[in-house]
């Protein structure tokens, strides 16, 4: 949708990609707020009448116009550090619409969430919950938690990215969910409020979802009779999205699959990939072609420290010319970067008709490209650009070299 040929050359939604290169350099993120828009919907409205909570992932793009835009449409937004609650305040955000999810929550961010007003929290251990009631007790107040169980089901997916076996960090086993509710709901400075379940990421198949679905329905019959009622299931995030020719899950039918299990129960689900994964692209340059009797090489002016996935996950991401007729050497192609590792390569063995001064696009970069990026090299990040129709705007400048140097001071004998 937000990313198409136009006379042969891309475009993201009506503003050619060259021209954006023209303007702010290479390489460079761009995303399509028409598509970020779209995806965020597309979970809202599924829900019909149900109550619901859609809550945005921070942790997949964090940029600040990215939570703005998202804010001003009603979303909620699903944090795991202090920073990145703060982000969504500075955006715009409702607090009382988010919840705040991660395995390491410090005395600090515990505080200021409650401060704020959030939600709930994802409690992920008896440890963390009992901080949080210490912070809540210093406080005078009382904190919302609801309690990450980890039903033990295989989502298929990478090991990185798998969060709901028991060999995962996070949460806890669903069977030793129990007593620790009972502290909470016995606590004055509790207040139990639903339960959590997050089971992996890009995952395209329902049933998954639906296997971990029943286990937490179990827990929340077993918590009933003790009368401890819940009022929400949060059901996390994790719905893949296309980056080559997977077969994805309809969002419509995924919703529609959850409402007919779970009663009058209010549902919050925390997308981050499926909303701003296929909304982005990341465009580098070709500087060198270099070819051997074995390989041929594209060395491009991005990176792994700008666009990780490939390396880290050996994630796929497809490459597009941004001149869909631009000639040059016909050859299987290794995109790989400027930075001193073997590992740095954005994508392999690719058919593409390549020259010098080429720019080429990854599709589907919009999740977890420039909010994993990094120095490396004291390479700066890159810009970042978000476009709407024919207007496009800079929500992100390009690092310089000074910007690398700012916070560190020599040693001066």
């Amino acid at each position: 949708m937000g990313f198409s040929y136009q006379n042969h050359i891309l475009h993201a939604e009506s503003v050619a990609i060259a021209d954006l290169m023209k303007t702010y350099g290479s390489p460079l993120y761009v995303y399509s707020r028409t598509d970020i828009e779209y995806n965020w919907h597309l979970f809202s409205h599924a829900f019909g009448i149900h109550p619901h909570l859609v809550c945005y992932a921070v942790k997949a793009n964090s940029n600040l116009a990215v939570l703005s835009v998202l804010a001003k449409i009603g979303s909620g937004f699903d944090v795991v550090s202090n920073g990145e609650l703060e982000r969504i305040l500075l955006a715009g955000a409702d607090a009382s619409r988010c919840v705040f999810s991660g395995v390491a929550k410090t005395n600090i961010e515990i505080k200021r969430a409650l401060e704020v007003g959030i939600f709930c929290f994802n409690v992920e251990s008896m440890a963390e919950m009992i901080r949080i009631e210490q912070v809540a007790k210093e406080m005078s107040m009382q904190a919302p938690i609801s309690l990450r169980v980890n039903p033990d089901v295989d989502a298929k997916t990478h090991p990185y990215i798998s969060t709901g076996l028991k060999e995962n960090k996070f949460g806890v086993d669903i069977d030793d969910a129990i007593p620790i509710y009972k502290m909470a709901y016995n606590s004055p400075y509790l207040k139990v409020k639903g339960i959590d379940c997050h089971i992996g990421s890009q995952l395209t198949k329902i049933s998954p979802f639906l296997d971990a679905l029943d286990k937490v329905l179990e827990l929340v019959a077993k918590l009933g009779k003790l009368n401890i009622h819940v009022t929400h299931l949060d059901l996390g995030g994790g719905v893949g999205i296309k980056y080559d020719n997977e077969q994805t899950i309809d969002i419509n039918a995924y919703i529609s699959s959850i409402l007919d299990k779970v009663g009058s129960l209010k549902i919050i689900l925390e997308p981050g990939r499926a909303i701003v994964g296929n909304a982005g692209i990341f465009v580098t340059k070709v500087e060198f072609l270099k070819q051997n009797s074995d390989k041929s090489f594209a060395i491009i002016d991005g990176a792994m420290n700008d666009l990780l996935r490939p390396s880290f996950y050996q994630a796929y991401h497809q490459v597009l010319p941004i001149d869909e007729n631009a000639e040059g050497i016909d050859a299987h192609w290794d995109l790989v970067g400027p930075i001193c590792e073997t590992g740095d390569f954005l994508a392999k063995n690719r058919r593409l008709s390549l020259s010098e001064g080429d720019y080429l696009a990854l599709m589907s970069a919009g999740a977890y490209g420039s909010t994993m990026s990094s120095n490396y090299n004291s390479r700066p990040r890159v810009a970042e650009v978000m476009v709407l129709g024919s207007q496009y705007t800079l929500v992100r400048e390009r690092e310089t070299i000074q910007d690398l140097f700012n916070k560190e001071y020599m040693i001066n004998d």
